[in-house]
């Protein structure tokens, strides 16, 4: 019978909260620059060029339908040679993380907006409006109501996507978990400890998110 035994990792609290507050970092980051990423991508695949629209659907295509863990492992070690220029892991990481989602976010905006009947920007458009006051008064409102469930959830699991980052030793909790498991031999309670903080963080954002989406469904 395996006898528990948290004591022993008392003295290596302060890897654990470092880990966490830099998975904290990388996902505020990351959520940050695919926001912006995100919009730049949708506008482009709205927009009237194709060519633009072709590129910004290429790029969506390409980090929906690989891994994560292929996307970090390509940018810290591949992407380098490309170029030939090192590239500081955590930079890779940050990178990565944010093209990642912002292909996500990307969709999320896009089908937000379209999913607002044309009729309305038609509407619009009869009474004066230009396609920027159309947007911005009328179809933005009432898309973020629809985007929002679906990019809540989406932030909720670029935090748990984070953890990969670990392979190429950005010290994460996930890595720091590895850090103390190597110094004390107990990985049972390494892990576990990770895992409770992370779902010390995530279980009040998914309650929130749940919240949220019933009284945008009641509002409705």
């Amino acid at each position: 019978m395996y006898k528990w035994n948290f004591d022993v990792l008392w003295q290596y609290w302060d890897l654990f909260l470092y880990g966490l507050w830099l998975t904290v970092v990388y996902t505020a980051g990351s959520i940050a620059f695919g926001v912006v990423i995100g919009l730049i991508t949708c506008g482009a695949r709205l927009s009237g060029w194709k060519s633009l629209s072709f590129i910004a659907r290429l790029y969506q295509e390409i980090f929906r339908c690989t891994p994560l863990l292929v996307q970090l492992l390509w940018f810290y070690y591949a992407f380098p040679l490309l170029v030939g220029v090192s590239i500081d892991n955590r930079v890779a990481a940050m990178l990565t993380l944010s093209l990642y989602v912002g292909a996500f976010y990307a969709e999320i905006f896009r089908g937000g907006i379209l999913s607002i009947d044309r009729g309305q920007r038609e509407a619009a458009a009869a009474i004066g409006m230009s396609p920027m006051q159309s947007m911005t008064r009328i179809v933005m409102p009432q898309a973020l109501k629809r985007m929002l469930p679906s990019f809540i959830n989406q932030s909720v699991i670029q935090f748990k996507n984070t953890s990969l980052v670990s392979v190429i030793s950005v010290a994460d909790l996930a890595y720091m978990a590895a850090v103390v498991n190597g110094q004390t031999y107990r990985p049972l309670e390494s892990y576990t400890v990770m895992a409770l903080l992370y779902i010390a963080v995530l279980f009040p954002l998914t309650q929130i998110a749940d919240l949220i989406e019933r009284r945008l469904r009641v509002s409705d």
